[in-house]
């Protein structure tokens, strides 16, 4: 049976994987209900680890000191819940696909890097080429997201959010691809490395290069 982990703790990495949200919208992501992560959040700010930020954009935010909370306590869940390895593993099998990832995201916006020709995506047969590389990487993250979360079941969150961007994608709704503002493929992939990333404690700085 999958580990579940504390509303403080989900509702810090929330916070950390959307760097700066609402209470809501943290727990849209994390599935808890809004007035719990606020509760938890107030809790942070209380122990410095958190912000609350009300001005033209109102919202909450990390301190340095959160940030490393965050890993302190994904560090304990680990390690009582004797998933370090199975998280290493699976960190491990994503890094190696992340290079390709980005490259498959850089012909999705831009058709001719030399000469720096963007994808106005009328071309259908070079976009289709595109995705079907997007979908065997789907093919590829998808058992790393069922692994984890039939250990620790906070990773329930990665992989129906890949299904629906992706299945946006193949629909003709081009902007989920990469779209930052968006719950794009490539914001769902950027939330699980940072998640990876917070679980081992590894610093993105200084990330091994595959």
């Amino acid at each position: 049976m999958a580990a579940s982990s504390s509303p403080t703790l989900i509702s810090l990495l929330g916070l950390r994987l959307k760097g700066f949200a609402t209470s809501e919208q943290v727990g849209e992501l994390v599935g808890l209900e809004g007035a719990v992560v606020e509760e938890c959040l107030k809790g942070a700010a209380a122990a410095g680890h958190a912000v609350f930020r009300d001005g033209r954009r109102t919202g909450w935010t990390l301190k340095t000191e959160g940030r490393s909370e965050v890993e302190r306590l994904l560090a304990i869940e680990l390690d009582e819940t004797g998933t370090r390895d199975l998280a290493q593993s699976c960190y491990d099998r994503f890094l190696a696909l992340n290079r390709t990832m980005l490259e498959v995201c850089t012909r999705w916006q831009v058709k001719d890097p030399d000469a720096q020709v963007l994808n106005d995506h009328s071309d259908g047969s070079y976009d289709r080429a595109v995705i079907a590389e997007l979908s065997g990487l789907d093919d590829a993250v998808q058992p790393i997201c069922a692994e984890l979360t039939s250990q620790l079941d906070r990773f329930g969150i990665y992989s129906p959010r890949f299904e629906s961007s992706l299945a946006k994608v193949k629909a003709g709704e081009t902007e989920w691809f990469t779209a930052p503002i968006k719950e794009s493929y490539h914001t769902v992939w950027f939330e699980l490395h940072e998640d990876l990333l917070a679980t081992l404690g590894i610093d993105r700085a200084t990330e091994k290069a595959h």
